[in-house]
C-alpha cells in the first residue's frame, strides 16, 4: 500500500518543475545534454524546486545521454532521487532504460480516461491495471520508485468518473509514491479543478496528489491556484511556460501566486527566478514575450509620467510584485507618454541633474522621438542630454526642407535636396559613393552656386547605446575643420539621418560665425 502523505507541512507547497521533459516538447525546442544539465544544475541549486523531471524513456539517444548526463552529476550531489523520467507501461523496457541512465524514479504513464484506456490501448480497465501492477512490482524489485501520472484525468473526471475511481482505488494498494493528476488537453475550468481535486482528496485521503496543468485556455495558473486551495500540495510547473500547445503552468507565476495570493510556502528562491527564465531562454529559442509576467523585459517598467510622479510619493504605484524579489529592478521608460518625473528618475540614476529649462528640453526631444519610435531607453539618455543642450545655443538660420535619398542594389545612392537659408530655398540632386556623401554632394552644388565653401570633413564616428538593439538612437559626432576644429552631434533612430542632423548643425554654427562648440 501507499505509506503516508508525503507532505507534512500543510502549509508548503512542492514543485516538481518539468521544463526538460514537457517543456521540451515545445514545438521546435531541443535542449542539448550539456545545455539540460546547465538547467537542471539551476533548477535545484540555484531555483531550489524540489524535484525535476528530465526526460521521457525509449525516445532517442540524445535523451538518453542527456540524462544519463544529469544523473551522474545528481547521484554524485545526493540528489538522484529527487530527479524523475517519463517512463512507459512497456514491462521492463522504460525501467531498463532509466536505471542504465542512473534513474532512481519512474514516473509511469498511465490511462486517466475510459475513452483513453479502451481506444488507444484496445484493453479493459482490469487489464490495464493488471500491467500497471506488473510494472510497479519490477521497478520495486530494480529499486526504483514509482510515481504514476493518469494521462486525461480530467476527461476522465468529465466523462468516466467510475473508471478514474477504479484506478485510484486500485493504485492506493500499491507501492506509489505520487499519484499526479493532468489536464492533459487543458480543458479545465478552475471550479472544475477545484471541484476534481476534492473529491480526489477526500476519497482518498491517504494518497499524495500532484496537479499537472497545461494552458490552453490560459487558465494554468488559476487552475493551479484552485488545486491548491483544495488541498493540492504539490504543483507541476515549467521555465518561461514551456510545453506542448500553449505550454504548462509558468514556474515564475505560479512561485508569485502561492506566496501572494495563497499565502503559503514553496522552498523556491524567487530571486533566482530571472536568471533561470532567461537561460532557459537562450536555450529554447523560444523568446520570453516582453509583458509576461515577472520575467517579461518590461514588466517592472513605468511608462506613465503619472506613475514614477506617485512613486517619487510614497511608492504609490508599487504593489507586492516588487522587482528586487525577483533579482530585478523597476524602471521607467521614456518616451511620449514619460513625463518629467520619469525622465528625472532616470537622470539621477545617471548622476545627472539639470535646471528646469534645460528639463523641459529634454523632456520634450524625449517625447517627440516617443512618437516615432516605441522605446527611448536610459542607456540613450546622455546621448540625448548632449544633442539638446549643445543645440540650444545654436540660432537656426538654416534648416533642410526636406531630402529623399534612395539607394538600389548595384547603383550609386542618389539625394534629392531641399534646404532653406534665410528664408530662401534652394534644391539639388546628386549621386555618391554612399548615401551620406550623395547628400553632401548635393549641399556642395547648393553652396558653389551662392559662393560658399564648406567646412573639411576630418572625423566621423557613430555609436549607440550598449545592448545591441536595431532600434536604438544612434549618435554622430562628426568633427569639421574650419580654420578651427569643432564637432557636431546628431542623434536619430536612422544612422544618414543622424548624420544630416549633424550637418544641419554645422551649418548654422558657420553661418553664426561660431568657431568652436564641444
Amino acid at each position: 500500500m501507499t505509506g503516508k502523505k508525503v507532505e507534512v507541512n500543510s502549509n508548503l507547497i512542492s514543485v516538481m518543475d518539468t521544463t526538460l521533459r514537457d517543456g521540451e516538447q515545445t514545438s521546435g525546442v531541443a535542449f542539448s545534454d550539456t545545455e539540460k544539465l546547465s538547467v537542471a544544475r539551476i533548477l535545484l541549486e540555484d531555483v531550489c524546486v524540489d524535484r525535476i523531471e528530465v526526460a521521457s524513456a525509449r525516445v532517442s539517444e540524445g535523451e538518453y545521454q542527456g540524462a544519463k548526463k544529469i544523473l551522474k552529476w545528481a547521484n554524485e550531489k545526493g540528489y538522484g532521487k529527487r530527479v524523475e523520467i517519463l517512463g512507459f507501461v512497456d514491462g521492463d523496457i522504460s525501467l531498463n532504460w532509466i536505471k542504465n541512465a542512473g534513474g532512481h524514479v519512474v514516473n509511469l504513464l498511465c490511462k486517466g480516461s475510459y475513452k483513453h484506456v479502451t481506444q488507444q490501448l484496445r484493453k479493459t480497465p482490469e487489464q490495464h491495471m493488471d500491467d500497471i501492477r506488473k510494472v510497479i512490482a519490477t521497478a520495486k524489485s530494480m529499486d526504483i520508485d514509482v510515481n504514476v501520472y493518469l494521462e486525461d484525468w480530467s476527461n476522465g473526471m468529465r466523462h468516466s468518473k467510475d473508471y478514474v475511481h477504479f484506478m485510484v482505488a486500485a493504485l492506493r494498494n500499491e507501492p506509489v509514491t505520487r499519484i499526479m493528476l493532468p489536464d492533459t488537453l487543458g480543458i479545465l475550468d478552475p471550479d472544475e479543478t477545484y471541484d476534481y481535486c476534492r473529491e480526489m482528496i477526500e476519497t482518498y485521503p491517504d494518497v499524495t496528489f500532484d496537479f499537472h496543468a497545461h494552458n490552453d485556455y490560459d487558465l494554468a495558473i488559476a487552475n493551479v491556484f484552485h488545486a491548491i486551495k483544495a488541498g493540492i500540495r504539490c504543483v507541476h510547473t515549467t521555465v518561461n511556460g514551456l510545453g506542448e500547445r500553449a505550454g504548462n503552468a509558468p514556474l515564475s507565476s505560479v512561485i508569485a501566486t502561492v506566496k501572494d495570493h495563497l499565502k503559503m510556502e514553496t522552498n523556491v528562491k524567487e530571486e533566482k527566478l530571472n536568471r533561470v527564465s532567461k537561460v532557459v531562454e537562450s536555450f529554447s529559442g523560444i523568446r520570453i514575450p516582453t509583458n509576461k509576467p515577472l520575467i517579461g523585459e518590461f514588466v517592472f517598467t513605468q511608462c506613465s509620467g503619472i506613475h514614477a510622479d506617485g512613486d517619487n510619493k510614497n511608492n504609490l504605484y508599487f504593489n507586492e510584485l516588487l522587482p528586487e524579489r525577483f533579482g530585478r529592478v523597476r524602471k521607467y521608460a521614456l518616451g511620449k507618454t514619460s513625463g518629467k518625473a520619469n525622465i528625472k528618475k532616470n537622470l539621477e540614476d545617471l548622476g545627472i541633474e539639470l535646471d528646469p529649462e534645460s528639463l523641459k528640453r529634454v523632456t520634450d526631444r524625449i517625447i517627440e522621438l516617443g512618437d516615432r519610435k516605441e522605446n527611448v531607453t536610459s542607456e540613450d539618455l546622455p546621448y540625448i542630454v548632449a544633442d539638446v543642450l549643445s543645440s540650444q545655443a545654436i540660432e537656426e538660420r538654416i534648416r533642410i526642407v526636406n531630402y529623399s535619398i534612395t539607394h538600389a542594389m548595384g547603383l550609386k545612392p542618389v539625394a534629392s535636396l531641399s534646404i532653406e537659408i534665410d528664408n530662401s530655398t534652394y534644391e539639388e540632386h546628386s549621386s555618391g559613393d554612399g548615401q551620406y556623401d550623395a547628400f553632401m554632394r548635393s549641399l556642395k552644388k547648393i553652396y558653389t552656386k551662392l559662393g560658399k565653401s564648406l567646412p573639411q570633413l576630418i572625423d566621423y564616428a557613430v555609436t549607440i547605446p550598449p545592448g545591441g538593439k536595431t532600434d536604438a538612437l544612434v549618435e554622430t559626432v562628426i568633427t569639421w575643420q574650419n580654420g578651427n576644429e569643432f564637432k557636431t552631434r546628431g542623434l536619430d533612430p536612422d544612422q544618414t539621418a543622424a548624420a544630416i542632423k549633424a550637418t544641419v548643425k554645422m551649418l548654422n554654427i558657420i553661418e553664426n560665425n561660431y568657431t568652436s562648440l564641444q
